[in-house]
């Protein structure tokens, strides 16, 4: 694995919650399949939560992001109600074949006041080797690709942060 950045974004959106009542960790691993599917329509295509076989949460989301079907499976390396922090080696389905890439998807809430909050969406993602030898067979620089896939990236997160920051707040107000 190289150290090189393929795709870094964040995103900040408000939330109309007290930071008492937030509960990512819950949320993310408990998150419905159809909810998943509201927080970026059309790109969200499934979700669901298992464990691996040691028992660490994970959890599975199939989404589009640009021209790529990605199968991300996040295992939890921090889960907490304000902050999680989870990593996948994440299948890539593009036009040209299947590659690799890793994901690390961390998710924050902050407190702003009594009544509010501010989530947190970080996505950042790096080249597995085969990512790299896929790239250079493809006939790309890894530049022409970190530059595809970081418009393509920061395109998706920008629509789904505020999405996420509504389901988490209506998670935190039905507890």
């Amino acid at each position: 694995m190289t150290d090189r950045t393929l795709t870094h974004s964040v995103f900040t959106a408000a939330m109309n919650a007290p930071i008492e009542k937030i509960d990512i960790g819950d949320w993310l691993l408990h998150l419905p399949c159809a909810e998943y599917e509201r927080c970026a329509p059309p790109d969200h295509i499934a979700a669901g939560a298992s464990t691996t076989d040691d028992g660490t949460p994970m959890s599975i989301n199939v989404e589009m992001i640009g021209d790529s079907v990605i199968v991300q499976k996040y295992v939890g390396e921090h889960i907490s109600p304000t902050y999680c922090r989870i990593v996948s080696e994440s299948d890539v389905f593009t036009p040209h074949g299947r590659t690799t890439i890793k994901v690390i998807w961390e998710l924050s809430a902050t407190r702003v006041d009594d009544q509010s909050s501010e989530y947190k969406n970080v996505v950042t993602s790096a080249p597995t080797d085969h990512f790299l030898d896929f790239v250079e067979k493809g006939g790309l620089t890894f530049e022409q690709a970190a530059a595809d896939r970081q418009a393509a990236t920061s395109e998706h997160c920008s629509r789904e942060t505020p999405l996420y920051a509504t389901s988490i707040e209506k998670h935190a107000l039905s507890r």
